[in-house]
């Protein structure tokens, strides 16, 4: 059989979350340094505040990069052979390696509004999804840990990673997925 190595990047959308955690961050960045500037000019605490201040806002504008940087996330989904490799690439500059999942051991592989799905308890779920896990396009690829017991991955796999993994996968899913059976 032929070696398969097919890999697909997905950039994260921002969430509401983030985007909340970024106007706090500006607002943080810019009142802290008001607030030290207003006292030292109403001599209410010592002038040296005002450098205080500057200062401040030099680590502030600093941070807005930083968290602003952090929120960039991707993830590479990687198919070599029979093994899935989910990484996450923070800032295109980290990058960590979130899961490693045998295809043989996928029990489900639906999309996320499917409601049985959705009534399924998991032990421990890996969020590699460009969107939330209600979003039509999530798909859930459900199996068994040695360890964990059952588990899932939201990812967004395109045609070629289904494709790469379809000759790992049970029966059963590749009717449904691909032949539209089951």
């Amino acid at each position: 059989m032929n070696d398969i190595f097919i890999e697909q990047l997905v950039k994260k959308k921002r969430s509401l979350k983030d985007r909340v955690i970024f106007i706090a961050v500006i607002l943080m960045v810019i009142l802290i340094p008001v607030t030290f500037v207003v006292l030292a000019m109403k001599k209410i605490v010592v002038a040296y505040f005002i450098y205080i201040a500057f200062f401040f806002l030099i680590f502030g504008i600093w941070f807005i990069w930083f968290v602003r940087s952090h929120q960039n996330v991707e993830f590479e989904y990687q198919v070599v052979q029979d093994i899935l490799v989910v990484s996450k690439i923070i800032a295109k500059r980290k990058r960590k390696e979130i899961m490693k999942l045998d295809v043989r051991t996928v029990d489900k592989l639906e999309k996320g509004d499917d409601p049985e799905i959705q009534k399924m308890n998991f032990v421990k779920v890996y969020d590699a999804a460009e969107h939330s896990a209600d979003d039509k396009n999530t798909t859930y690829a459900v199996y068994q840990h040695a360890a964990l017991g059952r588990c899932a991955l939201l990812f967004n796999p395109n045609e070629r990673v289904l494709n790469g993994m379809k000759p790992y996968l049970k029966k059963d899913i590749v009717l449904k997925i691909f032949y539209n059976r089951g």
